[in-house]
C-alpha cells in the first residue's frame, strides 16, 4: 500500500505512518524476529507495496504462504480488526490480488528456473559441492579447459564428462597448470553425484533463466512479483543457497549501472538467508560482500529475511539500511546476546527501551528503522505492521494451476532443450580416437609379421590427429577468448 505521497506504507505507530521512501529503498533491508512473530506478512506488505509502486519483486517462498499474494485478501478476522483500527479503508486500502510469476526448480509449483553451469562458474559450484581448496582449485581449473576450448558446461553431463576428460589427461594439463591429483579428481566426481541426489541436476540446463523476466510489470503498472517455491528446495539447503546467491551475482552482472533511482529497479527478498552464509569460504564472503555492496547502482534492493541479526555477517549487515525487527525470546544466554545485538542496531529512542520492547513484541507487531530522506537511520519506533492487500496464505491447487497455464513465459521456459556441448563434443571426440585404435588393434592381430619399427599408417593417423588437436585447440582459444567471466566467476554478457 502506498500513501498519498507515494511512499510505502509499512506500519503505524498509533500516532504517525511509518513509511519506506522508494529512493532509499536500494539502500537494502532486514527483517527479522522469531518463527511465527510475523515475518511472513511483513514480507507480503512490503512486496506489494513495491509492486504497486511499479517495482518487480522477486521472493522465495519457504511454506507456500506468500501464493496467496495473487487473490484478493479475505475482510475478516484480524485483518479486518487491523484495518478498522488504523482506518486504512479511508485511505484506500482495498482487498486486491497482485500480478505473480511462480517459479520452481523441480518445476512442480511453477516455470523451471534454470541456470547453466557455465553461467553458475568455479567458484559457486565449488561452494554448492562443499569443496576445499585443492578440490575448488580442479574445479576452476576445469572451467578454465572448458573456457579455453570453447566447450560450453550447461548440464550435470557436461560436468562429469569435462571432469573425466581433464583426469583422463591429467598429464597433459598438469605440465600446463600443475598438478592434478586423482584424488581430487575423484572427489569432485563423488560431490557432482551426491549433488545429483540432492535433485540438483534439474537446476543445471537449458532454456536458463532471462533476467529480463524478472523485471516485468502488467498492463496497469504493477510490478509482477515473482515467487520461487523452496518448500522442496529447503530439503537440499546447499542448493537453495547457492541458487540466491547466483541469482545476486547474475543481476549485479547483467543489469547496467542506473546509480541512485526514483525507485527500485527489482526487490529481491531472500528468506531463511541464514543458510546465504553458513559453511562460507571466506573468499566468497567477501565476493558477496562487494556484490551486496554494489548491486544498488544496478538499482536492486535486497531484503535479507532471518531469525536473528546475528544470522548475517557483520560486513554484510552493515549495508543493510532499512530494518524490522519482530519479537525474539531472550531464555538462553545466547538468546539474550541475540536480543541484546538487535537492540545496539538501532538509533536510539529516547522513549523507548529497545531490548525489552523486543522481547515483549506482539504477532504483526515490530520494531521499525528505515533511512530518511538524507540516508540516515530514522530513530527506532514500535509499530503494528499493516495488513496485506492480498490474500494471507497459500493458493489453491486449482488457483495456482490457472495462473500457470495463462502465464505468457510458459512457452519459453516449461520445455526443456539439450543443445551441444561439452558432453556430446567429448564424447563424440572420444569415438573417433577410439575407431583407428581398434583397427589399428585388428591388424597387428591378423598380421604375421612383427616390424620393427612404426607401421607407416600410424605415423600418418598420428599426425592426422595432432592436426586435429591443434586447429580444435587454435579455435578453442579464439572461442575462450569471448567468454567473459564476473566477479563470482559467472559467465556473463551475450549467452552462446
Amino acid at each position: 500500500m502506498l500513501d498519498a505521497q507515494g511512499r510505502l506504507l509499512v506500519a503505524h505507530t498509533g500516532q504517525e505512518d511509518v513509511t519506506l521512501l522508494p529512493h532509499m529503498a536500494n539502500r537494502h533491508g532486514l527483517i527479522t524476529g522469531a518463527t511465527g512473530s510475523g515475518k511472513t506478512v511483513t514480507l507480503q506488505t512490503l512486496a506489494e507495496g513495491f509492486s504497486a509502486l511499479g517495482t518487480p519483486v522477486f521472493v522465495t517462498d519457504i511454506k507456500g504462504d506468500l501464493s496467496g499474494v495473487a487473490m484478493p485478501g479475505l475482510p475478516s478476522g484480524k485483518v479486518a480488526e487491523r484495518v478498522a483500527a488504523l482506518h486504512l479503508a479511508e485511505r484506500g486500502y482495498a482487498n486486491r490480488g497482485f500480478p505473480v510469476c511462480f517459479w520452481d526448480v523441480f518445476a512442480a509449483g511453477g516455470h523451471p528456473l534454470r541456470a547453466t553451469a557455465s553461467e553458475m562458474g568455479p567458484l559457486l559450484l565449488s561452494r554448492l559441492l562443499g569443496l576445499n581448496e585443492v578440490q575448488s582449485g580442479l574445479v576452476s581449473l576445469t572451467f578454465r579447459i572448458a573456457d579455453e576450448s570453447g566447450l560450453l558446461l550447461l548440464d550435470m553431463k557436461d560436468l562429469r564428462q569435462m571432469l573425466a576428460y581433464v583426469g583422463e589427461n591429467r598429464a597433459e594439463f598438469g605440465r600446463r597448470y600443475g598438478n592434478i591429483a586423482p584424488a581430487s579428481v575423484g572427489a569432485v566426481q563423488r560431490a557432482l553425484l551426491r549433488l545429483e541426489e540432492q535433485g540438483a541436476a534439474a537446476f543445471f540446463g537449458e532454456p536458463a533463466l532471462d533476467m529480463s523476466d524478472l523485471l516485468r510489470t502488467d498492463v496497469s503498472g504493477r510490478g509482477v512479483i515473482n515467487i520461487l517455491a523452496a518448500d522442496r528446495l529447503m530439503r537440499a539447503p546447499d542448493v537453495y543457497a547457492t541458487l540466491l546467491l547466483w541469482l545476486l551475482s547474475e543481476l549485479y552482472e547483467r543489469l547496467p549501472e542506473v546509480g541512485d533511482v526514483p525507485r527500485p529497479r527489482l526487490a529481491l527478498f531472500f528468506d531463511e538467508a541464514h543458510m546465504l552464509f553458513r559453511n562460507m569460504p571466506k573468499a566468497l564472503l567477501e565476493k558477496i560482500e562487494q556484490v551486496v555492496r554494489l548491486i544498488r547502482s544496478r538499482g536492486v534492493s535486497v531484503f535479507f529475511v532471518t531469525q536473528r541479526p546475528t544470522d548475517i555477517p557483520e560486513s554484510v549487515l552493515a549495508q543493510l539500511g532499512n530494518r524490522v525487527q519482530h519479537a525474539l525470546r531472550a531464555f538462553t544466554p545466547t538468546e539474550q546476546k541475540s536480543v541484546r545485538a538487535a537492540a545496539r542496531a538501532f538509533r536510539p529512542n529516547p522513549d523507548l527501551d529497545v531490548e525489552r520492547a523486543i522481547m515483549e513484541l506482539g504477532v504483526g507487531e515490530a520494531l521499525v528503522s528505515f533511512l530518511d530522506a538524507a540516508g540516515a537511520p530514522a530513530v527506532v519506533q514500535r509499530a503494528l505492521v499493516l495488513p496485506p492487500e492480498g490474500r494471507v496464505g497459500p493458493l489453491t491447487p486449482d488457483e495456482r494451476g490457472h495462473i500457470l497455464r495463462s502465464s505468457v513465459l510458459a512457452r519459453r521456459y516449461d520445455q526443456p532443450y539439450d543443445r551441444e556441448s561439452a558432453y556430446e563434443i567429448l564424447t563424440a571426440r572420444a569415438q573417433r580416437e577410439a575407431a583407428p585404435r581398434e583397427e589399428e588393434k585388428a591388424s597387428r592381430q591378423t598380421s604375421r609379421q612383427t616390424p620393427r619399427g612404426k607401421d607407416p599408417a600410424d605415423v600418418l593417423a598420428d599426425v592426422a590427429r595432432q592436426a586435429t588437436r591443434t586447429v580444435t585447440a587454435a579455435i578453442g582459444r579464439e572461442i575462450g577468448k569471448s567468454l567473459v567471466r564476473g566477479i563470482l566467476g559467472g559467465l556473463f554478457g551475450k549467452r552462446r
